[in-house]
């Protein structure tokens, strides 16, 4: 499946303009051949928005969401983007993933926070793995720090994923995750992993770009570079099972030694 990586800030604190760039995005990326199109983390929003962050957070089936369901169908493509999610009194950092027909098909909730900034202002998810079949994939959902913990990627690919999508807001100095920790993360678990970052100054942080779709050899198909950047690359189902063939990893693992983990 062609996959298109949107690496862009949007327009911090404004939902309408980030639709906006998403819509002219989604057009392009479809142009291209593109079955999926995936944006940040937090990308409706912005992502060092303070205060605001309960002032704009909505539900999962919110107005943005409709608005995101409509530019799916429109543009013909598949959307995954970063949000704030409200549900009652608590507020989530959340990714959702939205069909080419618009049908909503998954929303995880991060379930490890970064820094004050989001244990000040959100509720940590409590589902490791959320899927959904897409483009003849078994499609997995993760939020930027999570893949920073192994446990986490491999409870997906016990559970089969094959295309692993990671909206993100990375920031300088730890650019070393999107250069190398990724790559192998994808090749350990045999899988891609679709890591997708904001780019630029905002507000304290400065995120440092550097997106890429790693293949389960370890390799980047794609690399984006330290400005706004939409990129191309394809998750092959025939190059993943033949990896998956050939390497043993999952199939040498032994279980049963490892229970001090937990």
């Amino acid at each position: 499946m062609r996959t298109a990586l949107l690496q862009s800030s949007g327009r911090p604190g404004s939902v309408a303009e980030n639709l906006k760039v998403l819509d002219e995005a989604a057009g392009r990326a479809a142009a291209a051949g593109a079955g999926l199109l995936v944006a940040p983390e937090m990308f409706l929003t912005g992502y060092a928005i303070g205060s605001d962050v309960p002032l704009l957070a909505e539900p999962a089936d919110g107005d943005s969401a409709d608005a995101i369901a409509d530019i799916a169908g429109r543009q013909g493509i598949a959307l995954a983007y970063g949000y704030p999610e409200r549900e009652a009194e608590r507020v989530f950092n959340s990714a959702q993933l939205i069909a080419a027909d618009g049908t909503r098909l998954a929303n995880y909730r991060k379930t490890h926070l970064y820094g004050c900034f989001e244990r000040d202002h959100f509720t940590p998810g409590e589902q490791p793995v959320v899927q959904a079949e897409l483009g003849g994939l078994c499609v997995g959902l993760m939020i930027c720090y999570d893949v920073e913990f192994p446990e986490n990627v491999r409870a997906h690919a016990l559970a089969g994923t094959d295309l692993l999508l990671v909206p993100t807001a990375q920031m300088h100095p730890f650019q070393f995750v999107a250069e190398s920790v990724v790559p192998v993360r994808a090749f350990e678990n045999q899988m891609y992993v679709a890591y997708v970052n904001r780019v630029g100054p905002e507000g304290e942080f400065d995120f440092v770009g550097l997106s890429t779709l790693a293949g389960p050899d370890g390799i980047a198909r794609a690399r984006a570079g330290r400005a706004e950047e939409l990129l191309f690359a394809d998750a092959d189902p025939a190059f993943l099972a033949a990896s998956r063939e050939s390497n043993p990893y999952l199939r040498d693992r032994r279980p049963g030694l490892y229970g001090s983990l937990i």
